[in-house]
Order: structure tokens, then C-alpha cells, then sequence
């Protein structure tokens, strides 16, 4: 049997593993094997931590909304703030209030305080 020269698809396959892994520290980025194994763990870690951003930045969201309409000029909750959105179908989602928290408060104040002066005169 012949001996196989695998030159030319075995270095087109080791060099794109190399550059994906091009950035890393040490052997991780120099041997083939340990770049490999780096490389499906570096794939399995972003797929993971995709949905664990958006459920930290709805937290985040949330947080800075109600850390807002707690303070003095809106007199209820976080909870309540939402509920009254949805009642009036004012449908935003969690990020909008919480830009418009940080950027201008009056503007959120303004906001909650006309929810709910419409709902009482319901």
C-alpha cells in the first residue's frame, strides 16, 4: 500500500483552526490538537453565554427601571409601572424605559404619571 501525502487538505483544515484560535495564550493557540479542543470549547462557551446576555441585560433593564420609579416622583413599584403599560397597550419593551431612565428621568416620570392619571379617571 502507498503511503497518503495528506499535505494539502490536512494544512488547509489545521490553518483554519489556527487562525480561529490565533488570539489565544500559550499552547492553545500553537499546537493543533489543544487549538482543536480550545476552539469547540470556545464555540460551546459563546453558544451558551448568548442567551445568558439577554437575560442579564433584561435584568439590568429592570433593575435600573425600578431603582428609578422608586424614587419620589412616581409612588409605586417597578410591577405596577409595567402593568399599567400593558393595560394601556403601550407595549415597549424593557430596554426604551431604561434608556430613557438613565438619559432623562422627568421624561419616565412624565410617562408613569400619565398612565396613571388615565387609569383613575377609568
Amino acid at each position: 500500500m502507498t503511503r497518503v501525502r495528506r499535505g494539502y487538505t490536512a494544512r488547509r483544515r489545521r490553518t483554519k483552526i489556527r487562525l480561529f484560535a490565533s488570539t489565544f495564550r500559550g499552547a492553545h493557540s500553537r499546537l493543533t490538537r489543544t487549538a482543536a479542543q480550545q476552539k469547540m470549547r470556545a464555540l460551546v462557551s459563546s453558544h451558551r453565554d448568548r442567551g445568558r446576555q439577554k437575560r442579564y441585560f433584561r435584568r439590568l433593564w429592570i433593575t435600573r427601571i425600578n431603582a428609578v420609579t422608586r424614587e419620589n416622583k412616581v409612588l409605586y413599584s417597578y410591577s405596577t409601572l409595567i402593568h399599567n403599560l400593558y393595560e394601556k397597550q403601550l407595549l415597549l419593551n424593557r430596554k426604551i424605559p431604561a434608556q430613557i431612565a438613565i438619559s432623562n428621568k422627568n421624561c419616565l416620570y412624565m410617562i408613569s404619571n400619565k398612565i396613571r392619571s388615565s387609569n383613575k379617571e377609568n
